[in-house]
């Protein structure tokens, strides 16, 4: 359980001020006047407002170094109010300039100083400077270093969070060009359908009305591939060759470099198949291909099964393996290949495309499963599928 900041600095406020004012009890025995109500209101002065340290360092260092000359001008014992000054220059040095940090360091040295010097024959001098910079010191040491951790841990979130952005960004772009073929393949079935229409409309109109109507469905399907690719950020060309686009025809192609690889792998199919739009169909087969990947790289000594599952208006594509490999979901999303690969970030960013959704993890029964679900109708594919559905 994870405790907020403000609250943790109360606890350690809290902390310190009934530790100090455990401690102000023996101020009899150390020969120092014992810590009456003046005493104990001066001790929780100087610890209550550390809750307060992280909001306002500097206020919260010169107002417990105040209370500190109080106290001691008081003629109590000055080790019992050390907390407060103490915490609030670290504090100090863990979030401001290093300037700053010193200078609220000499003002510490300066304080312990004067503390010796009232306490008079009670205590060494030597001894009183001495700890006054040891404390200081370290205390400056040790914030810089937190703030240093700090800077770093700020610098490596902002670093992977622009590396995550430029992943998305390079994977959008592949898309994007593979969206662009898919567009282009329908653009060439409604040429051809228009020119064989055009040719039989008269003396075939049976053939013509198939025609049309393969150009009413194909020009949606278009539409639509068109609509997505406009919505996806894409980067410059790369000039990267123009492969042919797989589908799930291909899938046991695919399965067997999984077999060769020493990983057996069975694919099955439920429901009737179905030519499917081409943009899904490479959806799902992207999808396939880099959860057998993983399995073949991560898994370790296993078994995986593809599972194809045709329903009415929605695809669902399961790959499942048994394996105990220790680099699963956590390891393998800090892996997601940067060179155009097909990563978590890949899968996700495929299946939001095409209003689907995938769900990647450990199974409850051993293994691990990535699940993909993708509708398959126009209807579906824009959010607009009908009720009966």
């Amino acid at each position: 359980m994870r405790i907020r900041p403000q609250f943790a600095d109360a606890l350690i406020a809290v902390a310190l001020t009934g530790a100090s004012a455990v401690l102000g009890r023996e101020s009899g025995s150390q020969g120092w006047d014992p810590l009456g109500a003046r005493g104990y209101l001066l001790v929780a002065l100087a610890g209550l407002p550390l809750a307060f340290r992280v909001r306002a360092p500097l206020a919260v260092l010169l107002w417990t170094h105040l209370v500190f000359v109080v106290y001691v001008a008081g003629g109590y014992w000055p080790v019992v109010a050390t907390f407060g000054p103490m915490l609030s220059l670290y504090t100090v040095a863990s979030l401001c300039a290093l300037r700053t940090a010193v200078a609220c360091g000499v003002l510490m040295v300066g304080v312990w100083i004067y503390a010796g010097v009232a306490a008079g024959p009670r205590g060494s001098m030597a001894s009183v400077v001495t700890q006054a910079l040891v404390f200081a010191l370290v205390l400056l040491r040790f914030g810089a270093l937190a703030r240093r951790s700090t800077e770093l841990a700020r610098q490596l979130r902002r670093e992977q969070a622009e590396r995550a952005r430029r992943e998305v960004a390079a994977e959008r772009g592949r898309i994007a060009r593979e969206l662009h073929d898919v567009v282009a393949h329908h653009m060439s079935v409604i040429s051809v359908q228009a020119g064989l229409a055009g040719f039989v409309f008269a003396s075939d109109p049976p053939t013509a009305r198939a025609a049309l109507a393969t150009i009413s469905g194909t020009s949606a399907e278009a539409l639509e591939e068109l609509r997505r690719m406009l919505q996806v950020l894409r980067e410059a060309e790369d000039g990267a060759p123009a492969d042919p686009m797989p589908g799930l025809d291909r899938i046991g192609e695919l399965a067997d470099r999984i077999r060769a690889g020493g990983i057996p792998v069975t694919v099955r199919t439920l429901g009737t198949p179905r030519p499917l739009p081409p943009g899904v169909e490479l959806c799902a087969y992207r999808v396939v291909q880099e959860a057998l990947t993983n399995v073949l790289k991560h898994a370790g000594k296993t078994r995986a099964e593809v599972q194809l599952h045709y329903k009415q208006h929605e695809l669902t594509v399961s790959v499942i393996d048994e394996g105990e490999g220790v680099e699963r979901e956590g390891v393998i999303s800090d892996r997601v290949r940067t060179g155009g690969g097909h990563g978590l970030i890949g899968m996700r960013e495929r299946a939001k495309l095409y209003g689907g959704s995938i769900s990647i993890g450990p199974r409850s029964e051993g293994g691990f499963a990535v699940t993909l679900t993708l509708p398959t109708s126009a209807g579906a594919l824009s959010g607009e599928e009908d009720a009966s559905g």
